[in-house]
């Protein structure tokens, strides 16, 4: 039995997944506070929708998918309640696994994951890492589970502050520089649809040259930059503009603020 803790997007995205991968929804229960969107849920779903205690005695994972600043409270509220080696598997962000395992009592085993949000088309990529007392086994439950929704990689937890600014955030990013490009096609009387269609062509062309090519950025940007031509033209304009230095600081500073909700939790 799982239980899921949190019907956001992203709690409700992992839940479509488990349902996409053969779970029944007899198999899957839901800890939702607002009724309305329980009943949601179990509309479109099946599933069932029950207090955290009530999940908590009967399921044997638990996901996590509420604000950080919800986790404490809840941990201490079930952790009466929790199976003996139930797995707990927190997507709360900043949180690391210590907390929860000290709010839960014993020797849980805890992966904390941060997943992002393309989950929601099954293009998702979610970063795992265990807690003390979560093994292999652990390990590739966690990845059953997630697997459905997207791409799944294990990093040590002292990387997960840079998964969250490196994938977690990521997706902002992209749509960011999309979205500038897009306006910048408008502006030179381009159409906005056919803007549009031309980028994300190029995004999706890039990323398939990437894969298929093993090539490094680097190299195939380099291989499109003529001297004196229109690429060098645009890329010296972004070297001039710090566009580079920027991105880097960004990506900084995301995962400066992981560590930071991380340290307001605790």
């Amino acid at each position: 039995m799982i239980a899921l803790f949190g019907a956001g997007e992203m709690g409700e995205a992992l839940l479509a997944g488990l349902v996409r991968s053969g779970r029944g929804p007899d198999e899957i229960l839901v800890v939702e506070p607002r009724a309305e969107r329980a009943d949601d849920l179990k509309w479109k779903y099946g599933v069932s929708a029950v207090p955290p205690q009530k999940a908590a005695e009967a399921a044997d994972t638990l996901l996590v998918v509420v604000r950080p600043q919800h986790v404490p409270g809840l941990l201490d509220d079930i952790a009466p309640h929790l199976r003996s080696g139930c797995l707990v598997v927190s997507a709360a962000a900043g949180i690391p696994t210590r907390l929860v395992e000290q709010h839960l009592g014993g020797e849980p085993p805890v992966i904390r994951v941060m997943p992002n949000t393309p989950v929601l088309v099954e293009s998702g990529m979610s970063v795992i890492s265990p807690g003390r007392y979560a093994g292999e086994e652990h390990l590739r439950r966690a990845e059953e589970l997630l697997s459905p929704v997207g791409k799944v990689i294990r990093l040590d937890e002292e990387g997960q502050d840079a998964a969250t600014a490196l994938s977690g955030s990521a997706p902002a990013y992209f749509y960011y520089v999309i979205e500038n490009m897009i306006k910048a096609g408008a502006d030179l009387g381009v159409p906005r649809e056919a803007a549009q269609d031309m980028v994300l062509q190029a995004a999706e062309g890039a990323v398939a040259m990437l894969r298929s090519t093993g090539e490094t950025p680097g190299t195939l940007r380099e291989s499109v930059t003529s001297s004196g031509g229109t690429t060098q033209a645009a890329l010296t304009t972004l070297d001039d503009e710090g566009v580079g230095p920027a991105f880097r600081a960004a990506v900084e500073a995301a995962a400066r603020r992981s560590r930071e909700l991380g340290e307001q939790v605790t």
